[in-house]
């Protein structure tokens, strides 16, 4: 679409600004549940700006117009914003309130600056009221203009809610609400406030299709001492899915009638909410006699931990992704030079390869096929207009992932399409390290995902490199592929405060990144488990469960200590081992090839 476009619709904007008497408007990236993954009908920044990133914050005044992203975005935005009137803002920090903090120092007593109150979150709301109001601002919080003049918004989904079966859940509705519920006493709450959908879906053991790549129904719920008020569009639960949750004491009511059920919450009751997904319009429809206590809600802590069918699922559903994966990248070493490869060809076969497996819903996310400099966008994810063709030399990065009933993968692997230099093979094998450091660790119980953060950093930190997106995220279950609160690094689906625990699942992605050239990253699960007891405690480490080859044409194994060669070399075994037999003679030897021991060499001083 032309930036001419993008111009006249913020033109409109900011005619419906005038006639509303705002002087600025925040438009947050979220929905009335505030997860990062959103229905296009409330992806408001797309349809205004053109920038398609997940991440950023528009502040618009009446001669300034700006989107605040962080470092994963910054070439896109700058390409997506051009000639838009809309104007990049770096983020110094990533997953701060910069947005704020400068319109802090813009506004004059008696401005008035909007925002849809279904769409920041109480925390955020409290942030942005201390900061704008000493300087006298008015803060609307009913300013949907983009409602106003998006004349083909699209609708909202409609497709069916379905139950998930307790052989790939591990847990009944039924034990999972004791569960909670326990929690909540022992807490003192009455009630419990649930906006965050993924929360909703592994209470309730339903999964929906509202939310593309996440199997979400859009709903909020109310969980209570004997009763869960289930709010979701009753079209959308079938009869016997009703008759289920009927039996479990969960009433189902219209999705727009969570704020009137809030508001008349019996007086002196104690309503315990996550500020951080839970909006500044639904939290003031909380009456003042209502006591709140603020905290993470209980399921986010309590999915994070996996059961062990959860984890037999997993496991199980990565021999069949690491399947697919091999049979992905040998097509690929084969077809590349001799027919014509492009990136949206290559996502798509590898989309449509795991489509076709027993059990998979799709994608877990939208593919990053990227070919030599495009592999230096973190983010990248081609279209007809960025779409290149891969060629025979370079590098080729491959970031994916499915859903399945058993649990959801992401992986990312990247290999070399022709004879890679040693300045290439440097920079990829010193963020392997990373990768295999954080594999390899051993940590006391209570350590937090932010203090393992120098074991994947240190091998790029000790060549003066780096790379800025975070180094792990938790992953769901069937559900959001990013899953807090468990982070390593500072993510943005991650609460700092979280330790790491047995059963957690969490991506290990430490990345190297050449802009104009090429990027590198080596993606893995992992599972944190038990380790061993001693004197000084209880330690725990990690089960690397992904089942991928890592491309030997690109590791100098000069720049690898016995140990981390070792962990190469074992790995490397398991994957043959656990994948070989679900192959055919050509392919096995293939794969043979690729995880046979790389050999010690002489260690390269850096």
């Amino acid at each position: 679409m032309s930036a001419g476009v993008y111009r006249k619709r913020l033109a409109e904007l900011r005619s419906l600004m005038k006639q509303k008497k705002l002087d600025a408007i925040i438009i947050p990236p979220s929905d009335p549940h505030l997860g990062e993954y959103v229905p296009d009908h409330w992806r408001v920044i797309r349809w205004l700006t053109g920038f398609t990133g997940s991440a950023g914050n528009v502040v618009i005044t009446r001669s300034f117009a700006g989107l605040w992203t962080d470092s994963r975005y910054f070439i896109q935005a700058e390409d997506q914003l051009k000639d838009t009137g809309f104007e990049l803002v770096r983020l110094k920090v990533p997953h701060t309130p910069e947005h704020i903090d400068w319109l802090s120092t813009k506004v004059r007593k008696g401005w008035r600056v909007g925002v849809d109150g279904r769409l920041i979150s109480s925390g955020s709301m409290k942030y942005l009221e201390s900061s704008l109001k000493p300087a006298g601002a008015i803060i609307d919080l009913k300013a949907d203009l983009a409602g106003a003049i998006w004349k083909d918004r699209p609708p909202l989904p409609a497709d069916e809610a379905f139950e998930l079966e307790v052989k790939y859940s591990g847990l009944s509705r039924k034990a999972k609400l004791e569960r909670v519920r326990k929690v909540m006493a022992e807490m003192k709450a009455d009630y419990q406030l649930l906006t965050a959908t993924d929360d909703i879906m592994w209470l309730l053991n339903l999964r929906g299709n509202d939310v593309k790549y996440c199997p979400l129904l859009l709903s909020f719920a109310v969980v209570g001492s004997d009763q869960v008020i289930f709010f979701a569009d009753e079209d959308k639960v079938p009869g016997k899915v009703r008759a289920s949750l009927d039996r479990d004491g969960v009433v189902l009511l219209p999705y727009d009638t969570v704020s009137a059920v809030l508001s008349h919450l019996e007086e002196g009751s104690v309503l315990l909410f996550s500020p951080a997904t839970t909006s500044a319009a639904l939290r003031r429809a909380v009456k003042n006699n209502v006591r709140v206590v603020e905290d993470l809600s209980i399921p986010t802590r309590m999915k994070a931990i996996k059961n062990k069918t959860e984890l037999k699922n997993l496991r199980k559903i990565m021999v069949q992704d690491g399947v697919v994966l091999t049979r992905f990248f040998h097509w690929l070493e084969n077809t590349v030079g001799k027919e014509e490869v492009t990136e949206l060809s290559a996502a798509g076969k590898i989309d449509g390869m795991r489509s076709g497996l027993e059990g998979c819903t799709g994608p877990s996310f939208s593919t990053i096929a990227a070919f030599n400099a495009h592999a230096a966008l973190p983010h990248y994810v081609p279209d007809m207009a960025t779409n290149a063709t891969l060629e025979k030399k370079g590098i080729f990065l491959l970031d994916s992932g499915g859903q399945y009933f058993g649990g959801t993968t992401d992986i990312t692997r990247t290999v070399a399409l022709g004879k890679p230099d040693s300045g290439m093979k440097r920079d990829f094998t010193l963020a392997l390290r990373g990768t295999i450091g954080l594999a390899m660790a051993r940590f006391p119980r209570g350590t937090k995902g932010y203090q393992l953060d120098i074991l994947a950093r240190k091998p790029l930190w000790d060549n003066y490199m780096n790379y800025g997106h975070g180094t792990g995220h938790g992953v769901g279950s069937f559900l959001n592929v990013h899953e807090g609160p468990q982070t390593i690094g500072t993510g943005a689906t991650g609460d700092m405060k979280t330790s790491i625990e047995p059963g957690m699942v969490l991506s290990d992605e430490p990345a190297f990144y050449r802009p104009g050239l090429y990027g590198f990253r080596t993606e893995n699960l992992l599972v944190c488990r038990e380790d061993r007891e001693t004197e000084y405690g209880s330690f725990l480490g990690f089960e690397t469960v992904t089942l991928c080859y890592i491309d030997p044409e690109l590791i100098d194994p000069s720049l690898l200590d016995d140990s981390e060669l070792q962990w190469l070399n074992d790995y490397h075994e398991r994957v043959y081992e656990l994948l070989h037999r679900n192959l055919e003679p050509e392919l096995q030897k293939w794969l043979r090839r690729k995880t046979k021991p790389v050999a010690k060499s002489r260690r390269t001083n850096l």
